[in-house]
């Protein structure tokens, strides 16, 4: 079954046979894994996983490193470099490019797993999305959701972002406002959603900056409509603060009673559910005038080293993370989309405030689609885009100066990767 994987680790394995976590002199097999995305909580739900994968695989132990949320990625980075003392570690989207160019990770078995059949359609593609190869296997996935305060004189939620807009401005008054604005780092992101949404079936899901006829999504006369709208919500309808608001101030917006509607992750289920507020719902990001919502998801999971002495029980650790127990109990923890088809008959996620989930899969114009990380200057960008964000929303560059500036980054990037 994991003849593949044995073939490609064999060689590395062998030049480095005086490194990695290594086996004590009774024969016992010593781990070593690190996690990037650490809290707490998080920590010890993954050291009881690991007690359940070592009672049921005598001899084998597992160390686990937990770096500071900070520089956990670094730290991880650094440790690769050296190719030692490291068996299977966290690997997030926007690092398995870069760990995989440079050879750190192993290829896991997919069909030959048994396993694999139990994973979701969107897990098995994301496993592979990283040059067609599972360099790792997702625990669990990060999709935004419309949440709202049923208590603001809202009977049903937006569908639009027209109606988000018309919403919002109801809600404003005195202290008192519509929406949670992210005006500070990640902004841009939450523009390049509704432009997406307003190009409606003229966007590329595989290639998300693009159009199906291959000009960018930023060109486009609906793109200029995006935008406009996008300025109307910060200044009519947002808290004047959230031009600098990233995660935590716009979540703490909507569960201060501050702001009235906030689109974010499921994980912040859990924390509207421990602030106390009880008058609130989710439902599926807006659309655009068309009646298209596109997104992409955010994910992580686990991988093993290309260099670990030890790559059958480092694969065996992975997969048995990854099993519908494991992974449920991890999505639980963490409010996650879980990766299990299992998970669809647990109430917890077809219920409450997981219903709105449930409802953007089976909707087919609520799209997921594929950020373009894969091109050079993608790094770049997410810095320039906040910070054309900020200028747009204080009045320092027009929604015309935004996106033509976009509109030519993407063009000269398409050119670099043709």
């Amino acid at each position: 079954m994991r003849k593949p994987f044995l073939a490609a680790t064999v060689a590395t394995t062998l030049l480095l046979a005086g490194c990695g976590s290594g086996s004590s002199s009774s024969g016992e097999v010593r781990l070593r894994m690190i996690e990037s995305l650490t809290s707490p909580e998080r920590t010890k739900l993954i050291k009881t996983l690991i007690a359940d994968f070592e009672k049921a695989n005598p001899g084998v132990t597992v160390e686990l490193v937990s770096p500071p949320l900070d520089s956990a990625d670094q730290k991880i980075t650094q440790i690769l470099q050296t190719k030692k003392d490291l068996d299977v570690l966290e690997v997030r989207d926007h690092t398995a490019k870069s760990f995989s160019n440079n050879g750190w990770l192993a290829e896991l078995p997919t069909t030959e797993w048994p396993g694999w059949s139990d994973l979701t359609e969107l897990a098995q593609k994301k496993a592979v999305e990283v040059g067609g190869k599972a360099y790792l296997i997702p625990y669990g996935f990060y999709q935004r959701t419309l949440f709202y305060r049923t208590d603001y004189g809202m009977a049903q939620p937006p569908t639009t972002w027209e109606e988000l807009y018309e919403a919002g401005k109801k809600m404003t008054s005195g202290d008192r406002f519509g929406y949670s604005f992210r005006g500070g780092k990640g902004g841009a992101d939450y523009a390049v959603m509704m432009i997406s949404a307003y190009n409606g079936e003229a966007l590329n899901p595989e290639k998300s900056f693009y159009l199906k006829d291959k000009r960018t999504i930023f060109s486009t006369p609906e793109a200029a409509q995006a935008m406009e709208l996008y300025v109307k919500i910060f200044k009519e309808a947002s808290p004047p603060d959230s031009v600098s608001w990233g995660y935590p101030e716009m979540v703490q917006g909507f569960t201060s009673g501050v702001t009235g509607m906030l689109i974010q992750d499921p994980e912040v289920i859990k924390t509207v559910e421990d602030s106390g507020v009880t008058a609130w719902s989710t439902a599926p990001i807006p659309k655009g005038p068309t009646g298209y919502a596109f997104q992409p998801v955010g994910y992580a999971g686990w991988g093993a080293t290309s260099f670990t002495k030890h790559p059958k029980e480092a694969v065996k650790l992975v997969q048995f993370l990854s099993e519908a127990k494991q992974s449920i109990a991890f999505a639980k923890g963490n409010s996650l989309i879980p990766i299990s088809k299992q998970a669809q008959n647990d109430p917890q996620f077809s219920q409450g405030a997981w219903k709105a989930y449930l409802q953007a899969q089976q909707d087919p114009k609520q799209v997921i689609t594929i950020r373009p990380v894969d091109y050079p200057g993608w790094s770049q960008f997410l810095v320039d885009s906040d910070r054309d964000v900020q200028a747009l929303i204080t009045g320092k560059k027009t929604v015309a100066d935004v996106l033509k500036s976009w509109d030519a980054f993407w063009t000269d990037q398409a050119k670099k990767v043709s």
